[in-house]
């Protein structure tokens, strides 16, 4: 289905873009549903039952837990703007996605991409103060305050992503209309267009090193002041308490940045050295992971949500 371009062609540009998927894996491709379905499945399931059970337990409407439904809302987002393109792709071949689709999921892929960071600094702050500030902690941290906090990371979000789809949007010819990738990926698309792209990627190197690098700089100063309360409790039992109220959240930010920050260095400074195909799989990777794996952490590892769950399951076992 792909083109046949020329070595100069150029194209205006399109109503459509085609997806490839991970090139280089041909039929192969396929196999990679049995990963990427269950894990798109696992992502729906294990963050809506969070959603739910937080949404009907009145004692659960406290700050963190309302912080744990703004990443389970995001990590649902999250998933669904890729995952079901990505399947399509993998079962039935190259597709076309509209134009202004592919714009569309840009933004929402970047966007939610930069909540995600957002919301695991806005919980590590809430465990700072909890652990380093346990008696203030009631009048510090407010359902309101939660709140403002979730309305200024969605218009961080959207502010600092809409250039994106904008800058694409002001060429007007394009060298090709496949696009190498299994979703719109900004830097893509770029590699299509006709023209000076050096404001894409400046910005697209900017907005990396200021999003993540500094929500890495907040958590790690977070857990700095975490560590700095903890060690000076009185008792092995009190820290290893304090310590493990802030370790399912330790987990998801593994589950998050780890992927990503290798998939980051694989593609800058393995551009050449590294099959695109694995560069391709492991962008997918980044995205799927974190939202398959959240709600497994947090329902094992946080007694509250894990007995919630286990009453309602036992209820209805007994019913039926």
């Amino acid at each position: 289905m792909a083109e046949v371009t020329q070595p100069n062609s150029t194209f205006p540009r399109p109503t459509f873009f085609l997806l490839t998927g991970i090139p280089g894996l041909g039929s192969a491709q396929g196999w990679l549903t049995l990963i990427f379905g269950p894990m798109y499945l696992l992502a729906l399931l294990g963050n809506g039952a969070l959603l739910a059970v937080v949404r009907i337990d009145a004692s659960l409407h406290q700050p963190m837990f309302l912080l744990l439904s703004m990443l389970a809302a995001t990590d649902v987002g999250l998933a669904t703007s890729i995952a079901p393109g990505l399947l399509a792709v993998l079962c039935l071949g190259p597709r076309p996605i509209p134009y202004a689709a592919c714009l569309a999921q840009m933004f929402f892929v970047h966007a939610l991409t930069a909540m995600e960071s957002g919301v695991l600094l806005a919980m590590a702050c809430d465990r700072a103060v909890a652990v380093g500030r346990p008696l203030h902690y009631p009048i510090l941290v407010t359902k309101t305050r939660v709140g403002y906090v979730a309305l200024a990371l969605v218009l961080k979000a959207v502010v600092i992503v809409v250039p994106f789809p904008l800058l694409v949007a002001r060429f007007g010819h394009f060298r090709s209309k496949t696009i190498r990738h299994a979703y719109c990926a900004h830097m893509a698309v770029v590699e299509l267009v006709v023209g000076n792209t050096r404001a894409n990627n400046l910005y697209g190197l900017a907005l990396s090193l200021a999003v993540s690098g500094l929500d890495i700089l907040g958590i790690t100063g977070s857990y700095a002041l975490i560590a700095h309360a903890v060690l000076r409790l009185p008792t092995r039992e009190a820290r290893a308490k304090a310590f493990g109220t802030c370790s399912s959240h330790i987990c998801v930010i593994l589950a998050f940045y780890v992927p990503g920050l290798f998939s980051y260095l694989t593609h800058r400074f393995g551009r050449h050295s590294v099959p695109k195909s694995v560069h391709i799989l492991l962008s997918n990777i980044y995205l799927l992971l974190p939202p398959s794996l959240n709600p497994l952490i947090y329902g094992i590892r946080t007694k509250q949500i894990r007995d919630r769950l286990l009453e309602i399951f036992t209820s209805r076992k007994h019913k039926l």
